[in-house]
């Protein structure tokens, strides 16, 4: 059950009446109705570990089904949970699900393999401990003075070799994640392949690789994880707030009144597109569209995991903006403008805009100069793999901390790979107070076009 938002894989397993849930999102009902679908109860909810950029939804599926949460060795919580043993066997109808303990990624992170009725083994189911294309970065569990990151991956490397590339060659591969997600650096865009293959392919898998030479390259080049990763790390191992309560207070809708009442105390998110945004939009407002990579761009940017918002949406996408704040921890969502911006407008209420020029259009003021400045919002990679000669780089991860340095007398143009990003920079500019912002329209991709002045390409995976 992929969710490309989060780059999030869980999943449903059903045998004879009997079914598992792995890695559950936060809310319950598309597990709850395809468990209803298959005449089968709920029996087991799986966690591969502790998850640091979603919150999962377990508590709340166990409440509803009765089902056990298990989580591998060492793994505490607030809740009742069955701390599985290495190798423990968990029954589901006719065949078998069997806990490996594979730590690195966390201490706790541990692997599932489905044993069938003729005790072949056909699945893995691997968490963070073994992607497509790479494995689960090692930082995230570090504990001052007695877990570095160079033990967690020495502890990855002992896991994948001893436990893992022991499994036949045959055996599938599903992660928890794929390409997007945070919780590797080199992620394929494949959701799933054999082990075989990932033992030719993946650099980590590498049959004359050493411990040494592993924890070097499994720890070159990783970035900060986002901000709300130890946040969610914490939520994970309590008891939160019920999604469905979440959810109805989160999706009440408000009056123009009720809404511009509320505008000083809160954040005020508009969830619309590109487009809409870019047009017309309530002053002040930050933009972080649904048909982006939401989640993710949410908790990196909005700092305290606490912020009431409220927010503007297209009709009848007001459950799914809620759901996808819930999901990586956002629990104050305080309703939503009822109407939208139309309803806005008929108040007799100002909207704002943002310029927006196309990548032609900016070659040609590139090219002739002025007093400005140009941005290039996406990520140091990025920018250091290829970019506009005379662009600085001003990556939107970075912007809160980053926004003091620049000068709001000033115009700046932004751009990125295709518009998203730029835009939510630009949103936030112009929330405080920096007004003069254009947006290049496409971004890089469409700059790539045009006969502005490019760096000389650098391949990606060698700046790790």
């Amino acid at each position: 059950m992929f969710t490309g938002c989060l780059a999030e894989m869980a999943y449903y397993i059903s045998d004879n009446g009997e079914a598992a849930i792995i890695d559950p999102l936060r809310e319950t009902a598309p597990y709850l109705e395809m468990a209803e679908a298959d005449g089968a109860k709920i029996k087991w909810i799986f966690l591969t570990h502790f998850h640091a950029d979603f919150v999962s939804g377990q508590v709340d599926l166990a409440k509803k089904t009765g089902a056990t949460i298990v989580f591998g060795p060492s793994a505490k919580t607030a809740y009742d949970i069955h701390e599985a043993k290495d190798g423990e066997m968990f029954p589901i109808g006719n065949i078998n699900l069997q806990l490996i303990h594979t730590p690195g990624h966390t201490m706790e992170s541990s692997s599932y393999v489905l044993i069938d009725e003729n005790e072949n083994k056909p699945y893995l189911f691997s968490g963070d401990a073994l992607f497509i294309g790479d494995v689960g970065r090692p930082d995230l569990a570090v504990k001052q003075g007695t877990l570095t990151e160079a033990d967690l991956a020495g502890h990855l490397f002992d896991s994948l070799r001893n436990k893992i590339m022991t499994l036949p060659d045959d055996i599938i591969v599903y992660p928890n994640h794929g390409a997007g997600s945070s919780c590797g650096k080199n992620m394929s865009d494949e959701t799933f392949d054999t082990l075989g293959n990932q033992k030719k392919t993946n650099y980590a898998l590498r049959a004359d690789m050493t411990k040494e030479e592993f924890v070097k390259e499994v720890i070159t080049g990783l970035t900060a994880p986002p901000q709300y990763f130890p946040k969610n790390v914490g939520m994970n191992k309590g008891i939160n707030t019920e999604i469905d309560e979440i959810i109805a207070t989160g999706t009440m809708p408000l009056s123009v009144d009720e809404f511009k009442a509320k505008m000083s105390d809160v954040l005020v998110l508009d969830t619309r597109s590109k487009e809409a945004f870019t047009a017309e939009h309530i002053p002040g407002t930050m933009f972080v569209g649904l048909d982006g990579s939401f989640a993710t761009w949410v908790g990196t940017l909005i700092l305290d995991i606490n912020t009431e918002i409220i927010f503007v949406a297209d009709e009848g996408q007001e459950e799914e903006v809620v759901t996808r704040l819930a999901r990586v921890g956002y629990d104050n969502t305080q309703g939503f403008l009822k109407g939208g911006i139309d309803a806005w407008k008929a108040a007799g209420n100002e909207t704002d805009s943002v310029g927006s020029v196309t990548a032609d259009e900016f070659a040609t003021v590139h090219k002739a100069g002025g007093d400005f400045t140009e941005l290039d919002v996406r990520k140091k990679s990025e920018y250091q793999s290829e970019h506009v000669i005379g662009v600085d780089n001003f990556p939107l991860d970075w912007i809160n901390r980053d926004l003091k340095n620049l000068d709001k007398n000033k115009k700046y143009y932004l751009h990125c790979a295709s518009g998203y990003r730029s835009l939510v920079a630009a949103s936030i500019l112009k929330a405080n107070g920096i007004d003069n912002v254009v947006d290049v329209a496409g971004g890089f991709t469409d700059l790539k076009e045009t006969n502005i002045e490019m760096s000389e390409y650098v391949c990606p995976t060698t700046l790790l």
